[in-house]
Protein backbone atom coordinates (compact mmCIF):
# COMPACT_ATOMS: atom_id res chain seq x y z
CA UNK A 1 0.00 0.00 0.00
CA UNK A 2 1.58 3.30 -1.46
CA UNK A 3 2.26 5.41 2.44
CA UNK A 4 0.07 8.45 1.12
CA UNK A 5 -3.14 5.76 1.05
CA UNK A 6 -2.50 4.35 4.40
CA UNK A 7 -2.32 7.45 5.94
CA UNK A 8 -4.89 9.25 4.45
CA UNK A 9 -7.16 6.09 4.91
CA UNK A 10 -6.15 6.27 8.58
CA UNK A 11 -7.22 9.40 9.06
CA UNK A 12 -10.66 8.98 7.32
CA UNK A 13 -10.86 6.78 9.94
CA UNK A 14 -10.73 8.52 12.60
CA UNK A 15 -12.65 11.17 11.52
CA UNK A 16 -15.26 9.27 11.10
CA UNK A 17 -15.00 7.88 14.87
CA UNK A 18 -15.12 11.42 15.44
CA UNK A 19 -18.26 12.27 14.03
CA UNK A 20 -19.57 9.42 16.03
CA UNK A 21 -18.97 11.32 20.05
CA UNK A 22 -21.81 12.31 21.54
CA UNK A 23 -22.72 15.52 23.29
CA UNK A 24 -22.50 13.88 26.60
CA UNK A 25 -19.09 12.25 25.61
CA UNK A 26 -16.50 14.64 25.13
CA UNK A 27 -15.08 14.53 29.16
CA UNK A 28 -15.86 10.40 28.99
CA UNK A 29 -11.97 8.47 30.12
CA UNK A 30 -10.22 6.88 27.38
CA UNK A 31 -7.55 3.80 27.45
CA UNK A 32 -5.18 6.89 27.50
CA UNK A 33 -5.38 7.40 31.50
CA UNK A 34 -3.75 11.45 31.07
CA UNK A 35 -6.64 12.45 28.23
CA UNK A 36 -10.72 12.66 27.99
CA UNK A 37 -12.11 12.15 24.36
CA UNK A 38 -12.31 15.98 23.90
CA UNK A 39 -8.06 15.76 24.81
CA UNK A 40 -7.47 12.95 22.78
CA UNK A 41 -9.10 14.08 19.80
CA UNK A 42 -6.93 17.56 20.26
CA UNK A 43 -3.78 15.51 20.46
CA UNK A 44 -4.77 13.93 17.21
CA UNK A 45 -6.43 17.34 15.41
CA UNK A 46 -2.77 19.02 16.83
CA UNK A 47 -0.63 16.21 14.75
CA UNK A 48 -2.83 16.65 11.71
CA UNK A 49 -2.09 20.62 12.01
CA UNK A 50 1.14 20.56 12.24
CA UNK A 51 1.59 17.93 9.34
CA UNK A 52 0.59 20.87 6.96
CA UNK A 53 3.64 23.20 7.25
CA UNK A 54 6.16 20.37 8.14
CA UNK A 55 5.26 18.71 4.83
CA UNK A 56 5.63 22.57 3.63
CA UNK A 57 8.99 21.88 4.52
CA UNK A 58 8.67 24.65 7.72
CA UNK A 59 10.62 23.93 10.85
CA UNK A 60 9.09 23.40 14.40
CA UNK A 61 10.68 26.84 15.63
CA UNK A 62 8.91 28.80 12.51
CA UNK A 63 5.56 27.43 13.49
CA UNK A 64 6.55 28.40 17.19
CA UNK A 65 3.21 27.83 19.26
CA UNK A 66 0.98 28.83 17.16
CA UNK A 67 -0.60 25.62 17.70
CA UNK A 68 -0.66 25.00 21.11
CA UNK A 69 -3.68 24.70 23.28
CA UNK A 70 -6.77 24.24 22.60
CA UNK A 71 -7.85 23.16 18.96
CA UNK A 72 -11.21 22.74 19.33
CA UNK A 73 -12.86 25.33 19.47
CA UNK A 74 -16.66 25.57 20.49
CA UNK A 75 -17.35 22.41 17.41
CA UNK A 76 -14.27 20.11 18.00
CA UNK A 77 -16.42 17.82 15.60
CA UNK A 78 -15.87 20.81 12.30
CA UNK A 79 -12.53 21.17 13.53
CA UNK A 80 -11.11 17.56 13.20
CA UNK A 81 -13.01 17.35 9.90
CA UNK A 82 -11.37 20.40 8.32
CA UNK A 83 -7.66 19.13 10.12
CA UNK A 84 -7.73 15.90 8.40
CA UNK A 85 -8.99 17.09 5.01
CA UNK A 86 -6.14 19.64 5.04
CA UNK A 87 -3.66 16.63 6.32
CA UNK A 88 -4.91 14.48 3.87
CA UNK A 89 -4.32 17.27 1.16
CA UNK A 90 -0.82 17.70 2.56
CA UNK A 91 0.55 14.26 2.60
CA UNK A 92 1.78 14.66 -0.79
CA UNK A 93 3.41 17.13 -1.43
CA UNK A 94 6.92 16.56 -2.79
CA UNK A 95 9.43 17.35 0.04
CA UNK A 96 12.81 15.92 0.64
CA UNK A 97 12.83 16.00 4.43
CA UNK A 98 10.75 17.19 6.93
CA UNK A 99 12.30 18.32 9.75
CA UNK A 100 10.90 16.96 13.52
CA UNK A 101 11.70 17.49 17.10
CA UNK A 102 14.51 14.62 16.67
CA UNK A 103 16.32 15.93 13.45
CA UNK A 104 15.27 15.42 9.82
CA UNK A 105 13.47 12.41 8.74
CA UNK A 106 12.19 10.72 5.40
CA UNK A 107 8.37 11.93 4.55
CA UNK A 108 7.36 8.54 4.09
CA UNK A 109 8.72 7.61 7.61
CA UNK A 110 7.01 10.50 9.21
CA UNK A 111 3.55 9.95 7.13
CA UNK A 112 3.64 6.03 8.90
CA UNK A 113 4.30 7.16 12.21
CA UNK A 114 1.07 9.70 11.54
CA UNK A 115 -0.65 6.67 10.12
CA UNK A 116 0.21 4.38 13.79
CA UNK A 117 -0.86 6.97 16.16
CA UNK A 118 -4.52 7.64 13.81
CA UNK A 119 -5.16 4.04 13.92
CA UNK A 120 -4.39 3.05 17.36
CA UNK A 121 -5.86 6.23 18.89
CA UNK A 122 -8.80 5.70 16.76
CA UNK A 123 -9.21 2.53 18.53
CA UNK A 124 -8.87 4.63 21.74
CA UNK A 125 -11.48 7.18 20.77
CA UNK A 126 -13.78 3.97 19.78
CA UNK A 127 -13.47 2.05 22.97
CA UNK A 128 -14.04 5.16 24.89
CA UNK A 129 -17.56 6.31 22.89
CA UNK A 130 -18.58 2.33 22.56
CA UNK A 131 -18.27 2.51 18.55
CA UNK A 132 -16.79 -0.25 16.43
CA UNK A 133 -13.22 0.43 16.33
CA UNK A 134 -11.62 0.75 12.60
CA UNK A 135 -9.00 -1.67 12.48
CA UNK A 136 -9.20 -2.77 8.77
CA UNK A 137 -7.15 -5.98 8.47
CA UNK A 138 -4.93 -4.09 5.37
CA UNK A 139 -4.14 -0.87 7.65
CA UNK A 140 -3.34 -3.50 10.83
CA UNK A 141 -1.13 -5.78 8.69
CA UNK A 142 0.46 -2.24 7.15
CA UNK A 143 1.26 -0.57 10.57
CA UNK A 144 1.99 -4.11 12.58
CA UNK A 145 4.99 -4.42 10.08
CA UNK A 146 6.44 -1.22 10.54
CA UNK A 147 5.88 -1.01 14.29
CA UNK A 148 7.28 -4.68 14.62
CA UNK A 149 11.49 -2.80 14.08
CA UNK A 150 10.65 0.21 16.40
CA UNK A 151 8.57 -1.28 19.24
CA UNK A 152 11.38 -1.75 21.40
CA UNK A 153 12.86 1.96 20.51
CA UNK A 154 9.40 3.39 21.16
CA UNK A 155 9.70 1.57 24.39
CA UNK A 156 12.73 2.55 25.27
CA UNK A 157 11.82 6.43 24.43
CA UNK A 158 8.82 5.83 27.33
CA UNK A 159 6.42 6.85 24.26
CA UNK A 160 4.46 3.33 24.29
CA UNK A 161 3.69 1.33 27.86
CA UNK A 162 4.79 -2.68 28.07
CA UNK A 163 3.06 -4.53 25.85
CA UNK A 164 -0.38 -6.53 27.19
CA UNK A 165 0.16 -10.53 26.43
CA UNK A 166 -2.37 -13.14 25.68
CA UNK A 167 -4.09 -11.92 22.35
CA UNK A 168 -4.09 -13.67 19.01
CA UNK A 169 -5.94 -11.53 16.96
CA UNK A 170 -3.51 -9.24 14.75
CA UNK A 171 -5.73 -6.25 15.63
CA UNK A 172 -6.10 -7.55 19.40
CA UNK A 173 -1.99 -8.27 18.89
CA UNK A 174 -1.16 -4.98 17.53
CA UNK A 175 -3.45 -2.53 20.39
CA UNK A 176 -1.57 -4.68 23.06
CA UNK A 177 1.62 -4.17 21.37
CA UNK A 178 1.27 -0.11 21.86
CA UNK A 179 0.13 -1.27 25.64
CA UNK A 180 -3.37 -0.98 25.50
CA UNK A 181 -5.82 -3.80 26.54
CA UNK A 182 -8.00 -4.78 23.82
CA UNK A 183 -10.41 -5.40 26.57
CA UNK A 184 -10.78 -1.95 27.76
CA UNK A 185 -13.61 -0.65 29.60
CA UNK A 186 -14.61 2.85 30.86
CA UNK A 187 -14.67 1.13 34.06
CA UNK A 188 -10.58 0.66 33.87
CA UNK A 189 -10.13 3.97 34.14
CA UNK A 190 -12.22 4.51 37.23
CA UNK A 191 -10.89 1.92 38.86
CA UNK A 192 -7.09 2.71 38.07
CA UNK A 193 -7.68 6.37 38.65
CA UNK A 194 -9.38 5.70 42.14
CA UNK A 195 -6.31 3.54 43.06
CA UNK A 196 -4.08 5.98 41.84
CA UNK A 197 -5.92 8.88 43.91
CA UNK A 198 -5.77 6.61 46.86
CA UNK A 199 -2.41 6.08 46.86
CA UNK A 200 -1.63 10.14 46.78
CA UNK A 201 -3.94 10.23 50.12
CA UNK A 202 -5.79 12.82 47.51
CA UNK A 203 -9.28 12.66 48.84
CA UNK A 204 -11.31 15.28 46.82
CA UNK A 205 -9.61 13.16 43.77
CA UNK A 206 -10.82 9.85 45.66
CA UNK A 207 -14.25 11.11 46.50
CA UNK A 208 -14.71 12.90 42.69
CA UNK A 209 -14.57 8.98 41.77
CA UNK A 210 -17.68 7.88 43.96
CA UNK A 211 -21.15 8.11 43.98
CA UNK A 212 -23.04 10.36 46.62
CA UNK A 213 -25.31 6.99 48.03
CA UNK A 214 -21.49 5.03 47.92
CA UNK A 215 -21.12 2.28 50.22
CA UNK A 216 -17.93 1.25 51.59
CA UNK A 217 -17.38 -1.68 54.18
CA UNK A 218 -13.99 -1.64 56.32
CA UNK A 219 -11.63 -4.90 56.60
CA UNK A 220 -12.15 -4.55 60.25
CA UNK A 221 -12.98 -4.86 63.30
CA UNK A 222 -13.57 -9.06 62.54
CA UNK A 223 -15.28 -10.61 61.10
CA UNK A 224 -17.48 -7.93 59.56
CA UNK A 225 -15.90 -5.02 59.50
CA UNK A 226 -17.69 -1.20 59.68
CA UNK A 227 -20.53 -0.32 56.95
CA UNK A 228 -20.30 3.35 56.06
CA UNK A 229 -23.09 4.48 53.63
CA UNK A 230 -23.26 8.05 51.92
CA UNK A 231 -20.10 9.77 50.89
CA UNK A 232 -19.46 12.14 54.07
CA UNK A 233 -19.31 9.07 56.15
CA UNK A 234 -17.30 7.05 53.94
CA UNK A 235 -14.79 10.11 53.20
CA UNK A 236 -14.59 10.01 57.28
CA UNK A 237 -13.37 6.65 57.37
CA UNK A 238 -10.72 7.41 54.93
CA UNK A 239 -10.03 10.73 57.01
CA UNK A 240 -9.16 8.33 60.15
CA UNK A 241 -7.30 5.60 58.05
CA UNK A 242 -4.80 7.96 56.64
CA UNK A 243 -4.44 9.99 60.09
CA UNK A 244 -3.66 6.60 62.23
CA UNK A 245 -1.13 5.40 60.03
CA UNK A 246 2.28 6.61 59.00
CA UNK A 247 3.15 7.09 55.69
CA UNK A 248 0.63 5.19 54.74
CA UNK A 249 0.91 3.35 51.07
CA UNK A 250 -1.71 1.43 48.49
CA UNK A 251 -0.91 -0.56 45.62
CA UNK A 252 -2.60 -2.29 43.16
CA UNK A 253 -1.53 -5.58 42.03
CA UNK A 254 -4.39 -6.35 39.46
CA UNK A 255 -7.59 -5.36 38.84
CA UNK A 256 -10.34 -6.78 36.80
CA UNK A 257 -13.30 -5.26 35.10
CA UNK A 258 -16.40 -6.71 33.57
CA UNK A 259 -19.39 -5.00 33.24
CA UNK A 260 -20.60 -2.65 36.27
CA UNK A 261 -18.46 -4.95 38.81
CA UNK A 262 -14.98 -5.19 39.49
CA UNK A 263 -12.06 -6.88 41.46
CA UNK A 264 -8.51 -5.36 42.80
CA UNK A 265 -6.23 -6.70 44.22
CA UNK A 266 -4.29 -4.66 46.25
CA UNK A 267 -1.02 -4.18 48.70
CA UNK A 268 -1.65 -1.50 51.39
CA UNK A 269 1.81 -0.60 53.72
CA UNK A 270 2.73 1.46 56.19
CA UNK A 271 5.65 2.61 58.85
CA UNK A 272 6.16 0.87 61.60
CA UNK A 273 7.49 2.73 65.12
CA UNK A 274 10.93 0.60 64.19
CA UNK A 275 11.02 1.86 61.23
CA UNK A 276 10.20 -1.42 59.26
CA UNK A 277 7.63 -1.62 56.93
CA UNK A 278 4.49 -3.51 57.77
CA UNK A 279 1.74 -4.30 55.09
CA UNK A 280 -1.38 -6.53 54.72
CA UNK A 281 -2.53 -7.67 51.00
CA UNK A 282 -6.11 -8.05 50.44
CA UNK A 283 -9.15 -7.62 47.56
CA UNK A 284 -11.83 -5.25 47.30
CA UNK A 285 -15.24 -6.29 45.23
CA UNK A 286 -16.18 -2.83 43.78
CA UNK A 287 -19.48 -1.73 41.63
CA UNK A 288 -19.51 0.63 38.91
CA UNK A 289 -22.05 3.25 38.26
CA UNK A 290 -22.18 5.91 36.00
CA UNK A 291 -18.31 5.78 35.88
CA UNK A 292 -17.95 6.24 38.99
CA UNK A 293 -17.71 3.98 42.37
CA UNK A 294 -21.04 3.10 43.94
CA UNK A 295 -19.63 0.52 46.21
CA UNK A 296 -16.62 -0.67 48.16
CA UNK A 297 -15.88 -4.14 49.94
CA UNK A 298 -13.02 -4.69 51.57
CA UNK A 299 -11.50 -8.05 52.56
CA UNK A 300 -8.00 -8.89 53.87
CA UNK A 301 -5.83 -12.20 53.77
CA UNK A 302 -5.53 -13.71 57.15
Amino acid sequence: MHVVQLHNRTVDGFARLVNQVAPDQWTAPTPCTDWNVRELVNHVVGEERWSVPLMEGKTIAEVGDALDGDLLGDDPIAAATAAARAAQAAADQPIEKVHLSYGDEEPAEYLRQLAADHLVHGWDLAAAIGAEPQLDPDLVDEVATWFAERAELLRSMGAIADPVEGFSDPGDQLIAGFGRNPRWSAGDSVVAGFGAAFNRRDLDAVMALVTDDCVFESTSPAPDGVRSEGADAVRAEWVKLFANTDDPRFETEESVVLGDRAVVRWRYSWREPSGDRGHVRGVDVLRLRDGKIAEKLSYVKG
